[in-house]
C-alpha cells in the first residue's frame, strides 16, 4: 500500500516537475508574416514604396528564419505527429487558395468580356515548362525518400538538392515572367485579371520558397548523414502539394 502512494506520489511529483517546450521561430514567423502584411498596406494603401521595400525586406528574413529555424529545431525527435499534423496544415492552405480561386471565378464569370481591356497576351509556353519542373521536382523528392528509407543517406542528400535546384528554377522563371509583364505594363492594379493573376501565382510562389526553407533546414542533417526519414517525409508531403496546387494555377490562370 505504501509502495503504491509513494509510486502515485513520485508520478504526481513528475506531472509536475515537467517543463513546457517552447521555441521563438513561431514567433519570428509570425511577425514576419505582420511585416509582409504591412508591406501591402504601404504599397497598395499608402503608396510608400521605401516603407513597402522595408517591411518586405524585413517580413521575409523573418518568416524564412522562422520557418528554418522551428523546422532545425524538430530534427532528430522522430516523426511524430509531424506527418498528419502537415496534412492539416495543408488543408488550411488549401482552403485560402479555394478563396483566391473563387474571386477569380466569379470575376471571370460575371465579366461582360475576358480577357479584361489591357490584358496582354500572356503565353502558355513558360507556364507549360514550369510544370515540367515541378513535376519533376515531385518525382526527385519522392526518389529521395526511397533512398532514405533504405539507407541511403547520401543518394537523398543528392536527390534533395536536385530537387531544391529544380524549385529555385521554378522561382527564377517565375520572376522572369513577373519581370517580362510588368514592364510591359501589367501591374497588379491594371485590372481585376492583373490582380487575379499576381495574387495567385505569388501566393504560390511564397509556398515554394517555403518548401525550398524547408529543405534548406534540413540539409546540415543531410550533410552529416543524420537525415530523418520522418523530417523528410513530411517536407516531400508539403512539396507534392505546391506540386498539386499549381496544376490548378496553370490551367484556371494561363488557359481558362
Amino acid at each position: 500500500m505504501s509502495h503504491d502512494v509513494s509510486a502515485a506520489a513520485h508520478g504526481h511529483d513528475d506531472h509536475h516537475g515537467g517543463h513546457w517546450e517552447w521555441s521563438v521561430y513561431p514567433f519570428l514567423a509570425s511577425i514576419g508574416i505582420f511585416a509582409l502584411a504591412l508591406a501591402f498596406s504601404f504599397h497598395f494603401v499608402y503608396h510608400n514604396g521605401l516603407g513597402a521595400a522595408i517591411a518586405l525586406g524585413i517580413g521575409v528574413a523573418l518568416v524564412l528564419a522562422g520557418v528554418i529555424g522551428w523546422t532545425a529545431e524538430a530534427m532528430g525527435h522522430g516523426e511524430g505527429l509531424s506527418y498528419g499534423a502537415m496534412g492539416w496544415f495543408i488543408l488550411a492552405e488549401a482552403m485560402i487558395f479555394v478563396s483566391f480561386f473563387v474571386l477569380y471565378w466569379f470575376a471571370r464569370l460575371n465579366a461582360p468580356s475576358w480577357p479584361p481591356e489591357n490584358t496582354p497576351h500572356i503565353d502558355t509556353t513558360l507556364p507549360l515548362f514550369m510544370t515540367a519542373v515541378l513535376v519533376a521536382s515531385s518525382f526527385t523528392i519522392h526518389h529521395a525518400e526511397a533512398l532514405l528509407h533504405d539507407g541511403n543517406q547520401a543518394g537523398a542528400r543528392l536527390w534533395v538538392l536536385v530537387t531544391m535546384v529544380l524549385g529555385a528554377l521554378f522561382l527564377g522563371l517565375s520572376a522572369y515572367e513577373w519581370n517580362h509583364l510588368l514592364h510591359g505594363g501589367f501591374v497588379p492594379g491594371t485590372n481585376i485579371f492583373s490582380t487575379a493573376f499576381f495574387s495567385i501565382t505569388g501566393f504560390h510562389g511564397g509556398h515554394v520558397i517555403v518548401g525550398l526553407s524547408i529543405f534548406l533546414a534540413g540539409l546540415p542533417a543531410l550533410f552529416r548523414g543524420e537525415a530523418d526519414l520522418g523530417f523528410l517525409r513530411t517536407a516531400g508531403l508539403y512539396w507534392h502539394f505546391v506540386d498539386i496546387i499549381w496544376f490548378f494555377v496553370v490551367s484556371q490562370i494561363y488557359f481558362w
